[in-house]
């Protein structure tokens, strides 16, 4: 069977980076965040874009394929993905039920060290983020014609970074109009019901 051209790899890789990416996981609400409060979102956008470059790189390059053929460690990535968005997915929700501590209402601007220190936290400390770059993505890519996995790996990275971009650029130009702590509230109470269910999916589907 002939292998297929590199551009429906590049293609195929795409879809399935941009599929993955889209549910808004912590990584996702922290740019989402920085996009809102319009700090430092530039360099958010930077952090979490070139990680996942990296993380997919390694996942098909190799790291994909030997994660999940070991179950121990496909566990590890689920029960610590879950338990991760779970937290996470509480301590939004307790932001959204208290008033006046929204977005907005957070407080004085974080400096950039700190924001760094999250982005890179919120990428690597989070299971999830490694569940959906190295195992699920690099396990697709490294199924590819060795020939064809960087097709595969290019077309993941190029829907990563246009998301971060969207998701960051577009809630900075949407700041102006979500100034209300209502809307704060409500975008909080949004993501702890997703990263709920995306905690509980991990916890009762196994991979």
């Amino acid at each position: 069977m002939p292998a297929p051209p590199a551009t429906a790899v590049f293609a195929q890789g795409w879809a399935m980076g941009a599929a993955l990416i889209l549910a808004i996981g912590a990584q996702n609400a922290l740019v989402l965040r920085q996009g809102l409060r319009r700090e430092h979102v530039g360099a958010v956008i930077a952090v979490c874009t070139l990680s996942d470059w990296l993380l997919i790189a390694l996942g098909v390059f190799g790291l994909g394929a030997l994660i999940q053929a070991s179950p121990a460690l496909l566990e590890a990535f689920r029960f610590g993905g879950a338990a991760f968005l779970l937290g996470y997915a509480l301590l939004a929700a307790r932001r959204a039920w208290r008033p006046g501590a929204g977005l907005q209402a957070a407080g004085s601007a974080s400096s950039l060290g700190a924001t760094l220190s999250a982005a890179f936290a919120f990428t690597y400390l989070n299971p999830h983020v490694y569940l959906d770059t190295v195992v699920l993505l690099g396990g697709l890519g490294a199924r590819q014609p060795a020939g064809l996995r960087a097709a595969f790996a290019a077309g993941a990275g190029l829907a990563s970074a246009m998301w971060f971009g969207l998701l960051g650029f577009g809630a900075a130009a949407a700041a102006p109009r979500l100034q209300g702590p209502r809307a704060w509230r409500l975008i909080d109470a949004l993501v702890a019901l997703l990263m709920g269910a995306l905690g509980l999916q991990l916890l009762l589907q196994p991979l």
